[in-house]
């Protein structure tokens, strides 16, 4: 596939000389659902869907853009002068902001590039396909123009386009993700700090399976900022008593003796649901690192049912497709990732098993939801990087 890209960027472009070739992955959250917004650790990691970007230098200050995944915006072309955003430029805005967040930040880019993205994370899937597009752009940044910048300035950098270039109130545990994935392995994050460890996830006879809905999730910004707000409150009340700053410092033992202080009904199941899914993090790092899958696929399951029961954020979509898919032979756990509302959910499936649990799977939920689901077989890669010799033949 690479040949091939790289021959369309040079039909596209009208060059001879081959262009570099960058990667930065897609993610998907193991666990620890909501809760990067409330100080607390999340258990991401990089995937196998991502985004490419081939990139060859200008000798002016003319930046073109291309997507394949947008052919009908064409080429977007900017000059380095002027980089400010366009809604006009749709996704382009992404690696633009990366463009001028590092200009503003006092970077020397002056030197134009051609660029030509291809991505193969599926559509509104939830599986952080803009930040996959600012880490790539900023990975290729960095190496082309030798950029003296670390991968966590990047990474936090890529925040600063989706809060204020884009517009995007997210947190950083995307960017982190994208940026710092190591192969075969999770990430326990701290999204306070960015202090994290890894441990592997030894699959063996098993596969990583994401699902996705195919639903379009119209709602859930809108839920989103509800959901975090309900939180908030849920923290105010609690604070009556507690010396908390985050619902994330209460432990199981000690919400339980203090729940009755968050006024609300639904704020206090707001809460439960951070409070055990915090909890269920740390466990399932622990039983990662143990190598003991199967204790970790139960701990997918309780998160599940607490997204659905206790912060409401799932919908017929996922609860169908999560509760088809534990029921399925070879099935060792699965929940939904992401926001919700719709997206994808992830399941841990035997791999003896996997094309019968599509067939059983997509069967039930064809007959509930009316349409189909797409799945991805997804191994877990590393973070961004510049794609050079194997990596390429």
């Amino acid at each position: 596939m690479i040949e091939r890209l790289q021959q369309e960027f040079m039909n596209l472009y009208s060059t001879e000389s081959k262009p570099r070739v960058f990667f930065a992955p897609g993610r998907i959250n193991l666990i620890g659902e909501h809760i990067d917004y409330n100080g607390g650790l999340v258990l991401p990691a990089a995937i196998s869907y991502g985004t490419y970007a081939l990139v060859k230098k200008r000798n002016d200050s003319i930046v073109r853009f291309f997507s394949n995944n947008f052919k009908e915006d064409g080429i977007i072309e900017v000059d380095l002068n002027d980089v400010k955003y366009d809604s006009a430029h749709t996704w382009a805005n992404f690696p633009k902001g990366m463009i001028s967040i590092l200009k503003d930040q006092g970077f020397m880019i002056d030197t134009g590039l051609d660029i030509l993205y291809h991505g193969n994370i599926p559509n509104s899937a939830g599986l952080s396909s803009s930040a996959s597009i600012e880490m790539v752009t900023g990975a290729l940044l960095k190496e082309s123009l030798d950029l003296s910048i670390d991968l966590e300035t990047l990474v936090k950098l890529g925040q600063v386009v989706e809060n204020e270039y884009i517009g995007v109130n997210s947190g950083i545990m995307d960017q982190f993700a994208v940026g710092f994935g190591k192969k075969d392995h999770a990430i326990l994050l701290d999204c306070k700090n960015l202090e994290h460890e890894y441990a592997p996830i030894i699959l063996n006879e098993h596969v990583i399976m994401i699902i996705h809905t195919n639903k379009q999730r119209a709602l859930s910004e809108s839920k989103y900022n509800e959901r975090r707000q309900q939180c908030e409150n849920a923290l105010i009340d609690l604070q009556e008593q507690l010396e908390i700053n985050n619902l994330c410092m209460v432990a199981p033992n000690l919400f339980e003796e203090t729940k009755h202080l968050i006024k609300c009904e639904t704020n206090r199941l707001r809460a439960h649901h951070v409070v055990y899914e915090q909890a269920r993090t740390k466990k399932a790092f622990q039983r990662l690192k143990a190598g003991d899958l199967n204790a970790f696929g139960k701990l997918m399951n309780d998160s599940h049912y607490s997204l659905k029961h206790y912060y409401e954020v799932t919908g017929i979509e996922l609860d169908t497709i999560v509760e088809a898919a534990q029921s399925q032979k070879g099935v060792i756990g699965a929940r939904m990732t992401g926001a919700g509302f719709g997206g994808c959910a992830i399941a841990i499936v035997k791999k003896a098993q996997t094309e019968q649990f599509k067939e059983n799977v997509n069967k039930i939920y064809l007959e509930k939801v009316g349409y189909e689901a797409s799945f991805y077989e997804a191994a877990i890669g590393d973070g961004a990087r510049e794609l050079k010799g194997v990596e390429i033949g």
